[in-house]
């Protein structure tokens, strides 16, 4: 099969999340040997690190409206065996999910598009309402028509589960909101089938239920059963907790998933709960992830909203209204109803890093800590479609200082109406030195030029649960770094707790809110001691739009080239024109501190790609094992043979969990050409309908 499918896609060879390699790749391999350099730590044999993102197989037209957040899932993952005498053979295999709208897609070749709407279509501030109504009509008919006889695929969910992958209790499951989890096997990575809370399709049948499945019965039971593409996997209950937002009242609920079994024989068995709704959302989201702690869980009520019904009056499905508060809800994780609300200015949050809880010395809960990567703008909803997010006005400018009275200081009028207005230069030597290695000016390195409103990085928040005083108080909130930082993760076993270290992304010459016609790469993983700057932050509160540590992050890179000692902030780069991928952290087996281990991350020399900025064929990517403790030894890179897309998240899957999988009875296949070419009369009416809304649509 060819690598690139890219000849077609004259209009949409110059969106920057559709060149270079951000460019879907139609190459799928099974288990390969690799070659490799360095030495690779014994704490990986017969594990498996895998990543997750879309890469759209219906490429031809993709130009036309297309975003990062499209496209059908592809999971590319190393395995690591190794023989008896330690010597390792790692062994890379890629494939596409196959999701009914794969498969649909698959079985149509005359689809020019994909089946589900690009998101770019429907935050497009440009798209009419005209435009919108019939790319979702265009969806509503192909599904439709997937249930009429002849048809190969019928499409039973419209999730593409591109987003993310994770483990629990004996399944791993890819993930993504619009849809529920998907079962996959490792280290093959074939499709099991979707996951209901109960059981995958394709498992053997056991004939026992332990309650609801997601979703339930009722109208908008299909939409209860869309699941957040980040559950929360509690490591010591083995519970996973996970949300499913929809588009009517009471717009989120919430479900428990009990193990089989706890990590701790000493715990209780823990409770199943099931599409429990959660009450006091302010309207339709667009939730991406949310916050859990040992004890607590919280919802995040942000101003920007994901509401197709809005179309009826004449306005956007996707809405950032920065006017509005952000909300918090926290509630008991097994009492959704006893939520408690506390607000703070506009922002957005798509990843929290990390959330616990503070108790004192009777046990008693005193707050529930967050950290999460915060934006104070949704420019990058619009900038990853490619698209020109909409300008604040003067109203805006009045309603947000009216609503939010602590933000009058930092939201400043000529800011705001003039969103790309260049900030003061930094004012540093060792800038200079630091972009000249990159072989780069100022002028290249958007990111220089601050500005509040575009930051997105690490951000504090303290959920006061005193119930004495009557209020519910956020008693501390503040950014704990100016590095822009997203795709955050903490030690797996530190998850829930009060973990020291956050690792992360981080685009060092530019903004995770790229500006138009560019997109936002990965050229520094970091670490961030949180536990030191939210003491300070607690010592010396920073001023509004001020962060705990100000540098950006060619000032951090610079402070380490002269060897600052004891710096609560490091990044690792690599050399220049080689990006990366969102970093994984792997424990060792005899450490002591919470940082001994290994970031796992791919990487990609774009020094491969063409005079045009595409990649050839004959492009290949690595997987890089960093040392997380020094943050900046590479101890083994991974020659893999082909390249992999820049995509979402990763997992790393030990070989305890490898082995523990539950059995499976059958795997979703790909129909042959033979199957393909027997059903013509639902190929061509589905040919039919895509070219009539594509004429009227135009």
């Amino acid at each position: 099969m060819p690598s690139d499918s890219l000849g077609k896609r004259k209009r949409g060879a110059s969106h920057p999340y559709l060149s270079g390699n951000f460019a879907p790749t139609q190459q799928t391999c099974s288990l390969t040997p690799c070659q490799y350099t360095g030495t690779i730590p014994a704490e990986l044999s017969g594990g498996q690190y895998v990543r997750n993102g879309g890469n759209p197989v219906s490429n031809e037209d993709l130009g036309r409206d297309a975003h990062w957040f499209d496209g059908d899932g592809m999971l590319s993952g190393v395995s690591f065996e190794s023989d008896s005498d330690g010597t390792f053979e790692p062994r890379f295999v890629n494939q596409y999910i196959l999701t009914d709208l794969y498969l649909s897609t698959l079985s149509t070749p005359s689809l020019r598009r994909p089946i589900a709407p690009s998101i770019s279509t429907l935050v497009n501030p440009l798209s009419s309402l005209l435009k919108i109504c019939l790319a979702i009509f265009r969806t509503v008919l192909l599904v439709i028509l997937s249930h009429l006889p002849g048809s190969q695929q019928a499409i039973k969910k419209i999730s593409v589960a591109n987003t993310a992958i994770m483990y629990h209790d004996g399944r791993v499951l890819a993930t993504c909101e619009s849809g529920p989890p998907m079962r996959v096997q490792l280290p093959s990575l074939e499709t099991v089938g979707w996951y209901n809370g109960q059981r995958a399709e394709g498992e053997p049948e056991t004939g026992i239920k332990t309650g609801a499945e997601f979703g339930g019965d009722g109208l908008i039971g299909w939409m209860k059963e869309w699941t957040t593409a980040h559950p929360k996997v509690d490591p010591t209950t083995n519970e996973m907790i996970l949300f499913h937002s929809t588009f009517i009242p009471p717009y989120v609920h919430y479900s428990i998933v009990p193990a089989e079994k706890t990590t701790s024989e000493k715990m209780p068995p823990p409770t199943r709960l099931t599409n429990a709704p959660v009450s006091g959302v302010s309207s339709a989201k667009m939730m991406h992830d949310f916050g859990v702690s040992t004890q607590n869980t919280v919802i995040m009520d942000l101003p920007l909203t994901l509401d197709p019904l809005k179309l009826a009056k004449n306005q956007p499905p996707i809405t950032y209204d920065s006017s509005k508060p952000s909300r918090f809800g926290v509630f008991p994780r097994h009492e959704p109803s006893n939520v408690r609300w506390f607000e703070t200015s506009a922002c957005c949050i798509f990843h929290t890093a990390n959330t616990w809880d503070v108790v004192d010395n009777n046990g008693i809960v005193e707050s529930v800590d967050m950290i999460a990567c915060r934006m104070t703008s949704a420019t990058f909803v619009f900038s990853a479609g490619n698209i020109s997010a909409p300008q604040p006005t003067h109203n805006t400018v009045s309603e947000v200082t009216k609503n939010n009275p602590q933000r009058v200081e930092e939201v400043i009028e000529d800011r705001l109406e003039k969103s790309y207005e260049k900030g003061p230069l930094l004012e540093s030597t060792k800038i200079e030195e630091e972009l000249a290695k990159r072989g780069m000016t100022r002028e290249d390195a958007p990111g220089l030029n601050f500005r509040e409103e575009d930051h997105c990085g690490l951000h504090y928040y303290s959920f006061s649960m005193d119930k004495a005083s009557g209020k519910n108080e956020i008693s501390h909130e503040f950014g704990l770094s100016k590095v822009s930082l997203e795709f955050p993760s903490v030690a797996p076993a530190k998850a829930m707790s009060s973990a020291r270290f956050v690792y992360g992304c981080t685009s060092l010459t530019t903004t995770f809110n790229a500006s138009l016609g560019r997109s936002a790469k990965i050229d520094g993983l970091v670490k961030i001691d949180t536990g030191t700057l939210i003491a300070r932050g607690k010592a010396n509160p920073p001023q509004s739009g001020r962060s705990v540590d100000d540098r950006t992050g060619l000032q951090v890179v610079a402070c380490a080239s002269s060897n600052v000692s004891d710096d609560p902030i490091a990044i690792f780069c690599p050399p220049h024109g080689t990006y990366l991928q969102e970093p994984r952290f792997v424990p060792t087996s005899s450490g002591t501190a919470e940082d001994d281990g290994f970031l796992l991350s791919y990487a990609f020399d774009e020094a491969q790609l063409t005079d045009d900025g595409e990649a050839p064929p004959s492009s290949v990517s690595e997987l890089w094992i960093i040392d997380a403790r020094g943050m900046r030894d590479v101890l083994a890179k991974i020659n893999l043979p082909q390249r992999v897309p820049y995509g979402m998240h990763g997992g790393w899957f030990p070989q305890t969990q490898i082995a523990g999988q539950r059995p499976v009875q059958k795997t979703r296949k790909i129909r042959d050409e033979a199957q393909k070419d027997s059903r013509l009369i639902a190929r061509a009416s589905q040919r039919m309908v895509d070219n009539l809304v594509w004429v009227i649509g135009g």
